[in-house]
């Protein structure tokens, strides 16, 4: 057709056809560019988000239960009375802790409770039958609630549990946070506790408390305490806000509420302690903060304190080493706004750093933040800052997250072969639409971490019947209670039962507890630290690093050894300086050390 037409007429025709062809492109890319991306609603699929990450359950997963031994433990815990009004308090809470009150060498447990909806009056608070509980661990299985004789039945709205020997006489003392006041139980050594708030000069605050952790950051040798706030709650009655593109009532939202200060009581020695968040620069505003973790992240021997924010973002506190801390979240890439709750913190990949791992809201996915500071150590660069990168995507956490609120967590080697898994606990904060007195509840998830380069699968479907149910999931706790090697877990879902899981089978590896106590450091042993070597590989723990969500775990380092029957070398690094070096030492057994002392 072209051959009938003259030579110009055909250049006129051929640039026609480029000319087309070229808008046709540019339209093209234009709608690539521009064409809304898929947004991604909880339970839906999007192409390319929500399957291309997808990881099946090896065949080789541990052959490992958690079964709910709740019943037959004799823990009988019901979280909330009543129904819910709708405001934000009543959703937020409540955690757990384990600790040994009474020195008898079995972790005991503490449950906190809120007393009913916020429209309850003082009479009803004072009547309600949801109580924060203590149950004594009989050592044989089984616990007795002691929570009346013992003098620690907090009533009113609970958040948070931690144990702390404030002033270093051997005996664990009592923290519990609350929308509210706060209250401080002193242990007195013969089963029995004597409130002592005001006393202790933790009674200068009320507001909406979250997550507590004990951590010496000075290095004095006297634990401090550091409080989250959250929120500066009020009642905003029928009003209706959007939360990440979620309808639902003001009253629940957090952004429609300004944001409370962080507190920070420095321990003065002398069984009284002095709030000092804003001059050592962790008050923590803007900030909605729900949980806070001590932690020498930069190997520095002074604890740094990592700070989960929701609608906000997170925080990183470098300690100075002078009282003060330098914010540096943003150099380290973790500020990440997001909805924070839940903290681990562990070196999950083996390389010798803490890593840090963050539960969020749904459709956000949790963070798997991985410690860069020995891989830049490698690369020469012995000054480089402290830095991480999300890995959540690469090892199977992020993605298989988005359908879930993820609250308590925890980093937890359960089947004893080395490597450290994860336990997420999830529920909803959003109302069901057929009942709005009641939220939406969600399965809890098991992650098995399979190595650095695998990274971690859902084991939940094959790991225990419980993770097949449905519920409002907030703290966990996480503790050896029964003594048998393997580490099982406390988990408070909001109005619902408090569930006991023990696990079943993690034992079947070989595995090394670690129990510290301070002469020159705190007593309790917070912010030693180990390293453990065997069989060409070096773990390191923490102790007191893992505060999770509104919850603490028992203070013991537990290192799982696979078939080792010995380990090379145990390396102690006290606060104080102090170093000792176990060589030689045998598995399957809890370790006591004691500061100074020589090893055996």
């Amino acid at each position: 057709m072209l051959g009938s037409l003259s030579r110009r007429q055909r250049a006129v025709a051929i640039t026609a056809v480029l000319a087309g062809l070229f808008i046709a492109a540019t339209v093209v890319v234009i709608w690539l560019v521009l064409r809304p991306e898929p947004t991604y609603r909880p339970g839906g699929d999007v192409a390319g988000l929500t399957a291309e990450l997808a990881r099946s359950v090896p065949e080789n997963y541990p052959r490992v239960v958690f079964r709910d031994v709740t019943d037959s433990a004799g823990i009988a815990f019901r979280h909330f009375w009543k129904s819910r009004s709708t405001q934000l308090p009543e959703d937020m809470g409540s955690g757990a802790a384990w600790g040994d009150y009474d020195n008898d060498g079995w972790p005991d447990l503490y449950v906190v409770n809120m007393a009913g909806p916020l429209t309850l009056t003082a009479e009803q608070v004072a009547a309600s039958p949801a109580h924060s509980a203590l149950y004594h661990n009989n050592g044989d299985g089984t616990f007795s609630e002691v929570s009346a004789e013992a003098g620690v039945q907090h009533r009113g709205w609970g958040m948070a549990a931690a144990w702390g020997d404030h002033d270093n006489d051997g005996w664990i003392d009592l923290f519990v946070s609350a929308y509210g006041a706060n209250t401080f139980y002193r242990n007195n050594g013969d089963g029995t506790f004597s409130e002592r708030t005001r006393e202790a000069g933790l009674a200068d605050r009320v507001g909406f408390w979250a997550g507590a952790s004990w951590g010496d950051y000075d290095r004095d040798g006297f634990a401090d305490l550091y409080v989250a706030g959250y929120v500066r709650y009020e009642d905003v009655g029928d009003a209706v806000s959007v939360h990440y593109d979620t309808e639902e009532p003001a009253s629940l939202n957090p952004s429609s509420f300004a944001p409370e200060l962080n507190l920070l009581y420095r321990n003065n020695g002398d069984g009284t302690f002095t709030e000092l968040g804003v001059p050592a620069g962790v008050a923590g505003l803007p900030g909605r903060s729900l949980s806070a973790a001590w932690a020498d992240l930069d190997g520095d021997v002074w604890p740094d304190l990592y700070v989960a924010n929701d609608v906000s973002d997170n925080a990183l506190y470098r300690n100075s080493g002078d009282g003060t801390f330098e914010d540096v979240r943003y150099g380290a890439r973790v500020a990440d706004y997001r909805g924070a709750m839940g903290i681990a913190v562990g070196d999950w990949d083996v390389d010798g750093d803490p890593d840090l791992f963050i539960t969020h809201w749904i459709a956000q996915e949790n963070a798997l933040y991985s410690n860069m500071s020995t891989q830049l150590r490698e690369a020469g660069s012995e000054s480089a800052p402290l830095q991480y990168i999300d890995e959540a995507d690469r090892h199977g956490l992020g993605q298989i997250a988005l359908d879930y609120v993820g609250w308590g967590t925890s980093f937890v080697d359960y089947d004893n072969d080395g490597y450290l898994d994860l336990l997420v606990v999830n529920g909803s904060t959003i109302q069901q639409r057929e009942n709005p007195q009641r939220l939406i509840p969600m399965p809890d998830q098991l992650f098995w971490n399979r190595g650095p380069e695998a990274g971690f699968y859902d084991v939940s479907s094959v790991s225990g019947d419980y993770f097949a149910e449905q519920h409002v999931g907030r703290g966990a706790a996480f503790a050896d209670y029964d003594r048998d090697g393997d580490i099982d877990v406390f988990i408070v879902n909001n109005g619902g039962r408090g569930v006991l899981l023990r696990n079943d089978g993690g034992n079947q590896n070989r595995w090394l507890q670690v129990v510290a106590e301070g002469r020159a450091s705190q007593r309790q042993g917070l912010g030693v630290k180990l390293k453990l070597f065997a069989g060409g590989r070096v773990q390191g723990h923490e102790i007191g690093s893992q505060s999770s969500y509104l919850s603490q775990n028992e203070p013991v380092a537990h290192f799982g050894l696979g078939e080792l029957s010995r380990v090379d070398s145990l390396s102690v690094v006290w606060p104080s300086g102090e170093r000792q070096i176990f060589r030689s030492v045998a598995t399957n057994r809890l370790l006591r050390i004691t500061e100074g002392e020589r090893p055996n």
